[in-house]
């Protein structure tokens, strides 16, 4: 069998080869052998999310997979023909939901077949995208490159419990390529919301942060929720979007500082067309392509520049990094293949 070979120690070393990797495989019907899994970590190899991304994919493509285990560090994974399914998959306590949603989302999209998901666990929790962000970002970011999908959230599920619950419906899709290249509007949406925490201690710490961004010219729109999750808990966003734009930068709250850990600088001092962690999650997208992909973003990040590396070895496609006044162009050139249109 042909097998791509795919250094998961490559670069950042981490969790996001495993994701773009599997994914791709799948689209692409791609065997692939990923050797080196997350060599970098401090606990390397295959973690319990990943586990399940892989297992649904498995379901998803009735693939054939060999080391897939936890801590494994070697994993090949056969993509077979994607078929209807209906599915309920439970992550784990609190494994990140965003996280699998990211690999599960683009196969279901491009496969043209119907997929219904539940998936259980942690729906904000740390090293991941908050669901607010997948909902609300991200969403927004897929639907431009033609990907349309929704959530219904059930159930918030915070660290270390989780309990989180979600229905996942996704569209048949025509990929389309974007630019994103320079934010415009000074209008921002504020969502926060929290679990067995004190309502008037939430307030508070929102409108300090509505109070910096009206500072900061920016104008605020708040929203502030009460979902009752298993474990206390609390997640904050700040987004914008733009007919040129889209950005948001979340945190979760910190029961050691009694504050949410925002980077509020990533987000007011960003006048580029995307943030960092998003450009990540587009990637994969971008490569897939009729045309070319034009981001203009802040900072260069490691992570990025392996996800690139990685998707284009699978994928075949090219892409070019251009340096900007006080930032960067990301060009990625999308093979238009026929088989996913």
């Amino acid at each position: 069998m042909n097998f791509l070979k795919i250094n998961g120690g490559h670069g950042e070393g981490g969790g996001q080869i495993v994701r773009s990797a599997i994914t791709l495989s799948c689209i692409m019907n791609q065997p692939i052998h990923l050797e080196n899994i997350r060599k970098k970590r401090k606990v390397p190899g295959l973690r319990p999310q990943h586990l399940t991304a892989i297992r649904i994919l498995q379901k998803i493509s009735n693939a054939e997979i060999i080391g897939a285990s936890i801590g494994s560090t070697e994993l090949k994974f056969i993509p077979g023909k994607i078929r209807n399914l209906e599915l309920n998959e439970n992550v784990g306590t609190a494994g990140s939901i965003s996280l699998i949603l990211q690999v599960i989302i683009p196969v279901i999209a491009t496969s043209q077949k119907k997929i219904d998901l539940t998936i259980y666990g942690g729906t904000d929790v740390l090293w991941s995208p908050s669901m607010d962000y997948t909902i609300n970002v991200l969403r927004e970011a897929y639907a431009r490159m033609g990907i349309k999908f929704s959530i219904e959230l059930h159930k918030r599920g915070y660290y270390p419990k989780g309990g989180g619950k979600i229905k996942l419906h996704v569209n048949s899709s025509d990929l389309k390529s974007i630019s994103l290249l320079q934010r415009k509007t000074n209008l921002v949406k504020l969502i926060c919301t929290f679990s067995k925490l004190s309502s008037e201690k939430i307030e508070k710490l929102v409108n300090d942060i509505k109070e910096k961004l009206i500072r900061e010219n920016f104008i605020v729109e708040t929203e502030i929720k009460n979902e009752i999750a298993i474990d206390e808990g609390a997640s904050l966003l700040l987004y914008s979007i733009d007919d040129n734009s889209i950005i948001g930068v979340d945190s979760l709250f910190d029961k050691k500082i009694q504050d949410f850990n925002l980077d509020f600088e990533k987000f007011v001092k960003n006048p580029w067309g995307i943030d960092e962690n998003l450009i990540d999650m587009l990637v994969v997208i971008a490569s897939l392509g009729s045309e070319k992909t034009v981001f203009h973003v802040k900072k260069i990040t490691d992570h990025l520049e392996t996800n690139l590396f990685v998707t284009s070895k699978i994928t075949g496609c090219k892409y070019g990094i251009g340096r900007l006044n006080d930032g960067f162009e990301i060009i990625i050139e999308g093979i238009s293949n026929s088989s996913i249109k």
